[in-house]
């Protein structure tokens, strides 16, 4: 595999970004069914944005883990897609800019990828990294799912209300990057949803959905993100009917319900109110910083 190359994280034109925060999600061991990457994604391919970069595949990727895909384009010409990891900014979305990766937790060199990251976020001065995931849980599909955060920066976590990480054993990419971050004083929030643990790897829309509206709530930005309405009702058909012809199946889904539906009671703080929050925190920062 080829050197790491320089890397100029230069947005067009000379207009400075608007407070931006850093949005990523990865596919790999914090992305089941690619919930959190279809976020990205899907609003990416629905919001005006703008490529600022390009990972290089060659210095990341195994090829044979993560194997580029040949496909005949619109003239019926051979071509090939390489495993991307694109940089993207959206502007005048609402209170913030974004910058956001979606792309593929890479197969080597991890400190370098992060620090490559961690230099784009000093580069853009963005105030604040988000990164998204989606982990199995015992969740019944029929519910949508809570999202929840973690920090380990001690006033966000008591003005947002998140938790403080516990989790010590294997991680990837996104756990480097946290503490690379971490160390450099940049503030980090981890969302995550659930996905039903019993659908595998199949797709669950009604997941990516919940996330994205969190997302934009706490944000306090307007983006289109995918449009899932359809999908959610599609896949809900399926798993219904999955389970339906299963009466063990029926039954554990029914208990996984009554236990969700007693633990949503005690809710979380609104997103509306962790937006507030989210505001407030970032607006003594940079007070503290002037």
């Amino acid at each position: 595999m080829g050197e790491p190359v320089e890397y100029a994280w230069t947005p067009s034109g000379s207009t400075a970004l608007h407070r931006p925060v850093f949005v990523i999600a990865l596919q790999g061991l914090f992305d089941m069914a690619g919930v959190a990457t279809d976020v990205i994604d899907g609003a990416v391919e629905r919001t005006p944005a703008e490529i600022i970069g390009r990972l290089d595949p060659d210095t990341f990727y195994d090829f044979t883990q993560h194997r580029p895909q040949v496909y005949l384009d619109g003239e019926g010409d051979r071509q090939i897609r390489w495993p991307a990891n694109d940089l993207v900014i959206m502007r005048g979305i609402g209170r913030h800019d974004l910058v956001l990766l979606s792309g593929i937790e890479p197969d080597v060199r991890w400190r370098t990828f992060v620090e490559l990251i961690a230099d784009a976020v000093e580069t853009l001065e963005c105030e604040v990294v988000v990164t998204l995931g989606a982990v199995a849980e015992p969740i019944p599909h029929s519910r949508t799912p809570q999202v929840f955060g973690s920090t380990t920066d001690e006033q966000l976590a008591r003005r947002l209300g998140l938790s403080r990480p516990k989790y010590q054993g294997p991680t990837g990419v996104i756990g480097v990057l946290h503490e690379r971050l971490e160390r450099a004083g940049v503030p980090t929030i981890s969302l995550r949803v659930g996905v039903p643990h019993y659908l595998l790897n199949a797709r669950h829309p009604r997941s990516t959905m919940a996330l994205a509206q969190h997302l934009q709530h706490v944000l306090g930005v307007r983006i289109d993100g995918p449009d899932l309405l359809a999908e959610v009702d599609k896949w809900r058909h399926l798993h219904d009917a999955a389970v339906a012809a299963d009466a063990q199946a029926a039954q554990f889904v029914g208990m996984l319900e009554r236990d969700y539906d007693q633990r949503v009671e005690s809710n979380l703080p609104s997103a509306e109110a962790l937006a507030e929050e989210f505001e407030r925190f970032l607006d003594e920062r940079r007070d503290l910083d002037d």
